[in-house]
């Protein structure tokens, strides 16, 4: 089992809620709050004491949309408080008018990465296109300031993306979740070939989250199997391990275990990129204080 001793263990992907509902008001995008941060929210110390306990040495903040919508106010708090322990991704509506003032005020705050939120959420909007030509000019401008995007999407929303790698080749893209990709059937995993196509996109990385632990579990799919395929086809250095702490259930130290349970078959060198390596390379601010 891994330790962070062995190098410094980043989780990329977690999120904070505010207990101070008057500093940092509620707003959740399409107007519904999602049921886990009303459940088991988690505020900053909460985060940090988390952090302590499971030995994960710094975390990627990314925004609660589902809880502020595109108000990023408490990562920012946030980081600005901590900046050795944390980064923050913020959320920004790619189709406003204002986009790349957006953009720009939240990256002057001190935040690091951004977020584009199109399915898998409380009130996903099915009727949003990742492609819509109206976000292009945002994207050309992530693209030209390295600036890290990460993509929460579905197997539907896969060809969009598709497109818009191919488009913004230089974009530095991370996709939440492997996008949930069926997995029962199992290897070769022919359910999921829309996202081993994307191998060929060089410029995207892949999110190892709590869910693609869980969900390669089931089914004719076995965790050594998935994590095999996918360092395979992509390679670990682009893939992350993030906790989805805590929208997952469970305490930050069992979600870490888990990850690192079903990546045991894999090399230290690869679980070294996952469990850290990548993290730092797609995020230098984690390397010194931003």
């Amino acid at each position: 089992m891994l330790n962070s001793t062995s190098f410094p263990i980043v989780d990329i992907h977690n999120h904070i809620i505010a207990d101070d509902a008057a500093r940092f008001p509620l707003a959740p995008m399409g107007g519904k709050q999602s049921d886990w941060s009303k459940e088991r929210p988690v505020n900053t110390q909460g985060m940090l004491d988390a952090m302590r306990d499971a030995g994960v040495a710094k975390s990627v903040l990314v925004q609660a949309s589902t809880c502020y919508g595109h108000d990023n106010s408490y990562v920012v708090d946030a980081v600005q408080a901590h900046p050795q322990q944390f980064v923050g991704v913020y959320s920004v509506d790619l189709l406003a008018d204002n986009a790349l003032e957006r953009i720009r005020h939240w990256r002057d705050a001190g935040l690091s990465g951004l977020r584009v939120f199109i399915a898998g959420h409380t009130a996903a909007d099915h009727s949003v296109r990742l492609d819509d030509p109206r976000a292009f000019a945002a994207w050309a401008y992530i693209s030209e300031q390295r600036i890290p995007i990460c993509v929460q999407i579905r197997a539907d929303g896969l060809p969009q993306l598709a497109g818009l790698l191919t488009r913004f080749p230089e974009a530095i893209v991370l996709l939440d979740h492997f996008a949930r990709p069926l997995l029962e059937d199992g290897p070769p995993y022919a359910q999921a070939q829309a996202l081993f196509a994307l191998a060929r996109h060089k410029n995207l990385h892949f999110k190892f989250t709590t869910h693609n632990v869980r969900e390669s579990a089931q089914g004719l799919a076995t965790q050594a199997s998935f994590c095999r395929a996918v360092v395979d086809c992509f390679g670990a250095h682009r893939i992350a391990w993030g906790s989805n702490f805590p929208a997952s259930k469970g305490s930050l130290k069992q979600l870490l275990q888990e990850a690192q349970e079903a990546t045991q078959s894999l090399t230290a060198d690869d679980q070294a990129w996952i469990f850290s390596r990548t993290a730092h390379a797609l995020y230098p601010s984690l390397v010194t204080p931003a």
